[in-house]
């Protein structure tokens, strides 16, 4: 626009406003309402003036700069908006900027606690030396003293540093270590168990990588979370394979979004899952299990499958059920810690593979896991650690009642066995056994849970020192409470 038209606008704009304001003035007093009507306009004329004047400027300015770059002042000039847009049309050009999240907006913090009471009523509290007592790999607190242990007390920090970087870290403030100077137990340290990483590859998020320290995928029952499972402790054969359920290393996750979908209505449903560790998933780790020094340099890689499958199709009692199946292998080589000091010199084969399969209750369900391998466990006969086989496995049935009017109920009954060695303990002991157990979880509310169970116990303990099967009846009780 050059100076001349710019000054008749103005002129003409100025004259209206002024026209409008003479004509409402002399007016009756019941033209209130015109008199507010024309104000406004008044105001929306100043304001397009106001614009007029700043784009005057700036095409001065672009006008007064050098030859070289006129192509840039045209490209402006002809980018530039009309004159008659309206000022709040060149307010909203110009987006907000998004406001930063704090960290306590990306973060979250929660956890669950475990208060347990075990008491052995059948069978042998202490013994002679060299003779089993009934005692369970599972749980310290089942021992000749017995009375209250905390099991768990974890923390978790969790959340979302960008759309495709989360964090997860978890620590347990009930683990104990040993005094070195007389082996007795110091309890109540916290400890890390997860510190790890996901990076998602794609904007679906159904592939990830996990760097860090985090769960192996080997066994569906290691992975399900102890603040989710209905019995109170894992099973010795599949808990065998990696004790502590955890190791250093690298991850691969992969699930397609119609078996994310499936995952999603079961966990609606309040179903008890193992967490969302892919369909598929391959990893590397250390190998030598959780919070411990790598020892010979080698990694275990492991792999894992699992599919979940709707049978609405089979129609009658399986209306609605739910049904999963999978497999999980690794390959590895492990160097038992020796009673007499150290590490063993020598690298055992510490290689598994595992089937599981599950119709979660809806309201009736059941749960299966089984295993083979190899891997170290004491020869009593020459005194040492040798190779051995390593099998076992559960089955576990569960009925679900989740609106009783006094909270959700689930009875259950599992029996478990196991031959092979203990390859988290001095020695790899030897831990041939078979547990049946009964009890029941009560859920009056989602931030507490009360479970109460009865075991009958025969197996080995786990010292290679102590010879013959210990028999015994085992009664617990744990409550939990969530935040």
């Amino acid at each position: 626009m050059n100076g001349k038209a710019f000054k008749a606008a103005l002129a003409a704009t100025v004259f209206i406003s002024a026209a409008g304001i003479a004509h409402a003035q002399s007016a009756p007093q019941n033209q209130d309402a015109k008199i507010a009507d024309l104000q406004r306009q008044v105001d929306e004329l100043k304001a397009m003036v106001r614009a007029m004047q700043e784009m005057q400027q700036g095409a001065t300015q672009v006008a007064s700069a050098p030859a070289h770059r006129g192509a840039v002042s045209t490209a402006a000039s002809t980018s530039a908006p009309s004159l008659a847009a309206q000022p709040t049309q060149l307010a909203a050009a110009t987006p907000a900027p998004e406001k930063k999240k704090g960290w306590y907006e990306k973060l979250q913090i929660r956890g669950y606690t475990q208060l347990r009471m075990n008491e052995i009523v059948g069978g042998a509290k202490s013994a002679p030396a060299g003779v089993s007592r009934v005692r369970s790999v599972q749980d310290s607190g089942i021992n000749e003293n017995g009375s209250f242990s905390i099991r768990r007390a974890r923390l978790v920090v969790q959340g979302d540093i960008s759309d495709r970087v989360s964090l997860y870290m978890q620590g347990d403030l009930a683990s104990s270590v040993a005094n070195q100077s007389s082996g007795e137990s110091r309890l109540h340290y916290f400890q890390m168990r997860d510190a790890y990483a996901d990076v998602f590859l794609d904007e679906a998020k159904t592939i990830r990588l996990r760097f860090g320290q985090s769960k192996v995928p080997f066994g569906w029952e290691n992975l399900q979370s102890s603040q989710n499972r209905v019995p109170l402790d894992r099973t010795d054969a599949i808990n065998q394979s990696v004790p502590g359920e955890r190791d250093l290393g690298a991850v691969a996750y992969y699930t397609p979004p119609a078996i994310q979908a499936i995952w999603n209505d079961l966990a609606k449903d309040g179903q008890k899952l193992f967490g969302n560790y892919g369909a598929l998933g391959f990893g590397v780790y250390n190998g030598q299990s959780v919070n411990r020094t790598e020892r010979n340099g080698g990694l275990m890689t492991v792999a894992l499958a699992t599919m979940p499958v709707r049978l609405d199709g089979l129609g009658g009692i399986f209306e609605g059920q739910v049904a999963e199946f999978g497999a999980s292998g690794m390959l590895n080589k492990f160097r038992p810690e020796l009673r007499s000091g150290g590490v063993s010199a020598t690298e055992f084969a510490d290689n598994h593979v595992g089937i599981h399969a599950m119709i979660y209750p809806r309201p009736f369900g059941i749960q299966a896991e089984w295993k083979w391998g190899k891997g170290p466990v004491w020869d009593a006969p020459s005194s040492s650690v040798k190779s051995g086989d390593s099998t076992g496995g559960y089955v576990m049935t569960m009925y679900r009642m989740p609106h009783t009017g006094i909270g959700q109920i689930i009875p259950f009954a599992r029996w478990q066995k196991y031959r092979g060695g203990w390859k988290a303990a001095a020695n790899a002991p030897r831990l041939d056994g078979e547990e049946y157990e009964a009890g029941v979880e009560w859920q009056p509310m989602k931030e507490l849970e009360i479970v109460l169970s009865y075991a009958n116990i025969n197996r080995l303990e786990a010292d290679e020192r102590r010879t013959g099967r210990a028999k015994g009846d085992v009664v617990r009780a744990q409550v939990q409470w969530n935040y």
